[in-house]
């Protein structure tokens, strides 16, 4: 488990979404699904995937997704994104989710992941990521 004090943030990450599960999110367990929690981390990397390459994009891959501690309701989740690497078509972008609990007294890493995407054209298919000059 890793514990952030309040107000703490990912050294690299930018806080893309912040976000309050609702109860419908909740399984059997009282945790948040995980499916609901990898669509939030999707949504995030992909907004930082689409601005970098300043068009469409879509995921390729998600790797090394780990999930750390569970997401309660009344946790307020915050997804942090950064640029991990560009390649010719391809971005991969590094996901954290931080979550604040207890009234934001604590804060506690969830989950990771590394997701890729590949920049497309208007015909759907790869094109190459323009690079700031």
């Amino acid at each position: 488990m890793t514990d952030h004090t309040p107000n703490t943030t990912p050294e690299k990450g930018e806080a893309i979404l912040r976000v309050v599960p609702r109860p419908g999110d909740i399984n059997a367990n009282g945790h948040i699904f995980g499916g609901w929690v990898l669509s939030q981390m999707d949504i995030a990397a992909g907004i930082v995937a689409s601005r970098e390459a300043e068009g469409s994009v879509a995921t390729v891959a998600i790797q090394a997704m780990e999930f750390i501690q569970p997401i309660l309701l009344h946790d307020v989740i915050s997804v942090y994104a950064w640029v991990e690497r560009i390649g010719r078509t391809s971005i991969a972008i590094r996901i954290e989710v931080v979550a604040s609990r207890d009234r934001g007294r604590s804060e506690v890493k969830v989950t990771e992941a590394l997701f890729t995407f590949v920049a497309l054209d208007e015909n759907h298919r790869p094109r190459p990521v323009k690079r700031a000059a």
